[in-house]
């Protein structure tokens, strides 16, 4: 695979990319660069971090990206995720392994990271200080998104650590690339700052999309970032969020009462889930509808989709029919590992139990 090849790939995975030229300049001289995703283990994963995470890195290793998934453990922790009960949250994090194996994910340039793991070195934690030596208290609280919180409820000590720890994440894994949501764009922007400064190298920042909840969007809520956070799925809103272990009946509901105005392409989450899910895991996507409005019809792309639903030739019924039934069918690996296999299934039932905390 050339230059181009991988660009393009890489490109489909960034909603933005922080440099695209230090991105070609990085793949120009090295074969197999370093990318990492992370998240919190804090409850039951959705299919934004389970089903489209597994396509955004399947890509990356297809450019030639080795990647480290990393489940960060200690700083939902420090964000007092499952009450701040650090043995629940490091369940959830073998739970998170779980999930990532039975999605979809090639595993064979994939290797699984925890917080639990970096913490136990000296490095890691002179990495924690140095960039706290070199950031002010207010630049820190600035990156409070990172943790889904607003910079007025940045209150505990705990939390300013934890930006400091993210920003020592990438050195100490190494990462050449940053291939995170847009709501981490603060912290990585910030260890391209600092990271010369202490002798290491400034990473690229290969920001994803933000999948969608399922609710009706806040109209007041401004700026690109700001914006993506307040649309994202989310675990604690669960009626809003397909979880890779709902059930059949869970899913057609949940779609089923899903915001998705007739003839509205911007900001509708059903249309959202056929752009960044469907249609990079199926040819075409088969919309029954009754002969008096046309019969069944065959879409063999988003665009196609996009363009129809907005001439209100496709009814958000008849698509939301067809996007549960797709979204089951890619779950459905999910149900069988989790219901056969006793470690999975026993992670499962213990964080079905924790109750999740914001």
């Amino acid at each position: 695979m050339d230059i181009e090849e991988r660009l393009s790939l890489i490109g489909e995975v960034g909603e933005e990319i922080v440099t695209a030229e230090e991105l070609r300049r990085l793949l120009e001289t090295k074969e197999h660069p370093v990318a990492y995703d992370g998240f919190e283990p804090s409850g039951r994963a959705h299919i934004a971090q389970g089903i489209m995470r597994a396509i955004n890195v399947n890509k990356m290793t297809r450019a030639g990206c080795r990647f480290k998934m990393y489940a960060a453990d200690w700083h939902a922790w420090a964000n007092n995720k499952l009450g701040g009960d650090l043995d629940r949250i490091q369940v959830c994090g073998d739970y998170l392994v779980e999930v990532w194996k039975a999605a979809g994910m090639d595993l064979s340039k994939v290797e699984f990271v925890r917080a639990t793991d970096l913490v136990k070195s000296q490095d890691f934690w002179k990495k924690v200080l140095q960039i706290s030596m070199n950031a002010t208290i207010q630049r820190i609280i600035r990156t409070g998104e990172i943790m889904g919180r607003k910079e007025s409820e940045m209150q505990q000590a705990s939390m300013v650590v934890y930006s400091c720890m993210q920003a020592a994440d990438i050195f100490q894994l190494e990462a050449d690339i940053c291939q995170l949501g847009m709501d981490q764009r603060k912290v990585n922007i910030l260890a391209r700052e600092i990271g010369p400064k202490l002798g290491f190298w400034k990473p690229v920042v290969v920001s994803h999309h933000m999948l969608m909840g399922l609710g009706e969007p806040r109209t007041d809520v401004k700026g690109v970032t700001e914006r993506a956070i307040e649309l994202k799925m989310s675990k604690s809103k669960p009626d809003t969020a397909v979880f890779m272990t709902d059930s059949e009946e869970d899913v057609m509901r949940k779609i089923g009462k899903a915001y998705c105005p007739l003839k509205q392409v911007n900001e509708n989450p059903v249309l959202e889930y056929c752009k960044y899910i469907i249609f990079e895991k199926f040819k075409e996507l088969e919309i029954k509808r009754p002969e008096k409005f046309g019969g069944d019809l065959s879409v063999g792309s988003c665009s196609e989709l996009e363009a129809l639903y907005s001439e209100g030739k496709v009814h958000p019924a008849d698509l939301k029919i067809a996007v549960a039934g797709k979204l089951n069918e890619l779950l459905a690996p999910v149900r069988q590992h989790f219901s056969t296999n006793a470690k999975a299934k026993k992670l499962m039932e213990q964080v079905r139990s924790f109750d999740v905390t914001r």
